[in-house]
């Protein structure tokens, strides 16, 4: 059986992970547990382990503004000292990483060897994390970008959205940004099935298929929870100024799944439909 080390584990996609992988050899840690940072600490965490899945990050978009040095240290020299370690001892490495490596300045989904630019800070460190790491460990590291991430264990949009349902009439949401909303449930299970495909690198689009907007999301949120869509009006991003640039075109391709044999992960719509089913998207 493969042997996994998952890092970050506290999060929404860690625990989904964790969920998934029962009946596995699992460690999972984290935060406190580990400091991806400290090489000793992930050499002696790797032991034994087959694969890494590196979840942990500062993902604090609009605070890495103000904090960029610690987000590079968190997302771009964790990555690396994982990566070192894992070459050194012939684990895989799958990073995790986001839409914000593009500018978003495209109109047509962003390829996986699509040049990266990002825009703001949390960018630019999740781009040196997938550089750095790709740099240690050629041959052996995974990245897997993901965006607009909702599930059961952590604050998320979809959960927002049904929390100020309960305390507001209607609701503006920016009607300009456009992207994939992606189950971390979904994400989880197409991570999984990346390293028992036995791919050993490449970089792979770890979100749903289709596309729409927060206020399209917002809409099929509302209607899947039996409210009524007509609550969220449109509004564009100059009414939500915040310190970080949002990426206005965040779809990505799938073709990388293709080239192993793999399926991209499925429409987002359907993905939304039963993680309200099953409980995963509640107000907080």
């Amino acid at each position: 059986m493969t042997r996994y080390l998952i890092t970050g584990a506290g999060g929404m996609l860690g625990r989904d992970l964790q969920e998934l992988l029962v009946g596995h050899p699992v460690t999972a840690l984290g935060h406190a547990a580990l400091d991806i940072t400290n090489a000793h600490a992930v050499a002696d965490a790797m032991a034994g382990h087959d694969v890494i899945i590196n979840t942990a990050a500062y993902t604090r978009v609009d605070d890495a503004e103000a904090h960029e040095r610690e987000a590079t240290r968190v997302n771009g020299l964790g990555p690396a000292v994982l990566a070192r370690a894992a070459a050194a001892t012939g684990t895989r490495l799958v990073q995790v990483s986001t839409d914000y490596v593009f500018d978003g300045t495209t109109k047509s989904p962003y390829d996986e060897n699509a040049l990266l630019a990002p825009v703001s800070a949390y960018g630019r460190s999740k781009a040196e994390g997938e550089r750095r790491a790709r740099a240690e460990h050629p041959k052996g590291t995974l990245i897997v970008r993901s965006a607009w991430l909702y599930g059961q264990h952590g604050a998320n949009f979809a959960a927002t959205m049904l929390r100020l349902a309960a305390e507001c009439d209607t609701l503006s949401v920016v009607d300009d940004q456009r992207g994939q909303p992606t189950w971390t449930r979904d994400l989880a299970a197409q991570i999984v099935a990346l390293v028992e495909s036995g791919a050993q690198s490449g970089v792979f689009h770890g979100t749903s298929s289709g596309e729409t907007t927060w206020f399209g999301f917002a809409r099929a949120v509302f209607e899947e929870a039996g409210l009524d869509p007509e609550r969220i009006q449109p509004t564009d991003s100059a009414a939500f100024v915040r310190p970080a640039p949002r990426p206005a075109y965040s779809v990505l391709g799938h073709e990388a799944w293709r080239g192993i044999g793999l399926a991209p992960i499925r429409h987002w719509r359907e993905a939304l439909a039963e993680a309200v089913s099953v409980g995963a998207v509640a107000a907080p």
